[in-house]
């Protein structure tokens, strides 16, 4: 009898050890099998650091190297892409909500939520020079999108929840830097009443498609905006039209919040940590035919 505990530890460590094991091999078949019928590939993974698990942006500065904000702080983080370490935080401004960032070379510029937009002259300055100017949108609009065009020297931005037009339609909207002053008429604007989005479409149309962000394909100069509430990757051609509507399976992408690109066409899709670790992906997207 004495040895009878040790005999049923042994046998629940092996018991527990063999149901690990199982669910292990379940996971990964599961995994093949999404990756086989999903419209994309995941080249790379990333863990952030809990620092970065309410990750809301990410931009691309160099090989090694991302920016990062979280949406509670005024901070950019250095994310380094060998290490998965943050190298580098520099504050600009006091904690709010800061949902999305951009950059033109070591110029950063960064959204919060009511379409404040602060601009840091130098995020490489020991001292920063930090400026900032409003949009025409405010909190009811909810932004969590920005990217630079440096063909144009202009930021683009898009609405998450209602728009500055007719509920159907969510506009694409350029702020030349020139004057910080955004556009009255948008780029061209996402019609949630595209065949693509039938399967989505919400009672409150405004709702079907939610941008959590937006970069812009340095090669096609496509659009490319994420979907973070209901998972997915819309695809908009530089004029306007649609391209590719691209399901993400919560399976990787539980809340994808921020993309970005290198500047060979890499993509990179982030998530929040949603119920585990904040991820990111090296993503490859496999041809898809759309239906506008």
């Amino acid at each position: 009898m004495k040895y009878l505990a040790h005999y049923v530890i042994f046998g629940a460590l092996a018991f527990s050890g063999v149901l690990s094991y199982a669910f292990y091999k379940k996971s990964i078949a599961e995994e093949r099998e999404i990756l086989e019928n999903a419209s994309y590939n995941l080249v790379n993974t990333w863990e952030f650091p809990e620092l970065l698990y309410e990750v809301s942006g990410i931009a691309w500065v160099n090989d090694s190297t991302l920016a990062c904000i979280q949406d509670e702080e005024g901070v950019i983080y250095n994310f380094n892409l060998n290490t998965s370490e943050i190298t580098k935080d520099t504050r600009f401004a006091k904690d709010d909500d800061y949902e999305a960032i951009a950059l033109n070379g070591t110029m950063a510029f960064v959204m919060r939520s009511d379409g404040h937009i602060f601009e840091i002259a130098d995020i490489m300055a020991d001292t920063l020079v930090v400026s900032d100017f409003k949009t025409r949108f405010d909190s009811k609009n909810n932004m969590e999108s920005l990217a630079y065009q440096p063909e144009h020297d202009r930021l683009i931005t898009i609405a998450k929840d209602e728009g500055l037009d007719e509920d159907r339609y969510k506009g694409v909207y350029a702020i030349p830097l020139e004057t910080h002053e955004q556009d009255e008429q948008p780029l061209f604007a996402i019609d949630l009443k595209w065949d693509a989005f039938k399967a989505l479409e919400k009672k409150k149309i405004e709702n079907t498609f939610k941008p959590s962000d937006i970069a812009i394909h340095p090669k096609t100069g496509d659009f490319y905006i994420v979907d973070g509430t209901s998972p997915h990757l819309l695809i908009v051609s530089a004029s306007g039209s649609f391209k590719a509507l691209h399901e993400l399976n919560k399976f990787h992408f539980a809340q994808p919040e921020s993309l970005t690109f290198s500047p060979e066409g890499t993509l990179y899709i982030a998530n929040e940590a949603a119920n585990g670790v904040a991820t990111m992906f090296e993503v490859t997207l496999k041809d898809k035919e759309g239906v506008e």
